[in-house]
């Protein structure tokens, strides 16, 4: 079996798993358990119909890293449930997925997924690292545009995006990125910086929308040199162009770093982190169908059993 990476942005699929399963799903004491449901369903075909033979549910040790807030401070700040001066603060999350949180990880562990996260970087960090220094294809499961920086199809690596649901994935490849957006992937980030994301934060530049940004990134490829043109009387930039990116002058020097994925973080190997898929045996197996009745998981967690030992290769 050709070998290929599956990265989850594991915080997505769970909580569109907890939007897309009823919250009356529970355990006997009461606790919902539709999040780790979905969650494992998901894993069970992804892994399947995309033929990945290793995975690692990307973390988010920090889902709003100081450094980035310290650049843009208004990044997620409308998901900021409380405050942690010095540490990570709390983001706004169901009670009822909070509480799944723990078993998720606990499943996760006991099926042998490999689970990375780093401190002070988000899941996407985590993905944007994997996906640039894998040695084999990769697929990113991700609803979040993005992780469209990522798609490469000289390097085999893809989004299969979950936006629309899991009965209409699209996969996403660098083709894609640029019939849908008119830039290249390793150009979204300046494009995503020009056009803004209110569901991160990020105001963009006032009056230039995802139209004017793809021209203007076709005409000058990147956001530097775009600005560097506009510094310049005969740069090509039209008057209301300039004075709109003098006016967002700040933001511009600051939101690439906050945009853009970090490629570089220490992370374990994929051998380092168990990331290969392997059948799930002896006492970790046992352990996981009995909490498959005490945790009233349903048939959950036998899909994934069966994918898992349909997927796996010999170590």
């Amino acid at each position: 079996m050709p070998q290929r990476l599956m990265l989850l942005d594991t915080a997505s699929l769970y909580f569109r798993a907890f939007y897309g399963l009823p919250d009356t799903i529970r355990r006997p004491d009461g606790t919902p358990v539709n999040a780790v449901r979905g969650l494992l369903d998901m894993i069970a075909r992804l892994s399947t119909d995309y033929a990945a033979t290793h995975l690692v549910a990307c973390w988010d040790d920090d889902w709003r890293p100081q450094w980035r807030v310290d650049l843009i401070p208004t990044y997620k700040a409308h998901r900021v449930a409380q405050a942690v001066p010095g540490g990570t603060d709390v983001e706004v999350v169901p009670e009822g997925l909070e509480a799944q949180l723990p078993m998720i990880r606990r499943v996760l562990e006991l099926a042998g997924i490999a689970i990375v996260g780093r401190a002070e970087h988000e899941a996407d960090d985590v993905v944007g690292t994997y996906a640039s220094q894998a040695g084999l294809p990769v697929d990113v499961v991700t609803g979040d545009r993005d992780l469209f920086q990522v798609c490469d199809d000289d390097r085999k690596v893809r989004v299969i995006y979950t936006a629309r649901g899991m009965k209409n994935l699209e996969v996403i490849t660098e083709e894609t990125v640029v019939a849908k957006y008119k830039v290249l992937p390793q150009q979204y980030a300046d494009y995503a910086t020009l056009r803004g994301d209110a569901s991160d934060g990020l105001p963009g530049v006032a009056g230039i929308g995802e139209k004017t940004a793809a021209s203007l990134l076709l005409k000058y490829g990147t956001l530097e040199r775009l600005l560097a043109a506009a510094e310049d009387d005969d740069g090509g930039v039209s008057g209301p162009v300039r004075a709109k990116l003098s006016a967002a002058a700040a933001y511009l020097e600051a939101a690439p770093a906050v945009v853009r994925l970090v490629r570089d973080l220490e992370l374990p190997t994929l051998e380092q982190a168990g990331a290969l898929l392997q059948p799930v045996t002896g006492d970790r197996r046992a352990e996981l169908e009995r909490l498959a009745i005490d945790w009233n998981l349903g048939g959950s967690v036998r899909r994934l059993l069966a994918a898992l030992d349909q997927r796996a290769q010999p170590a």
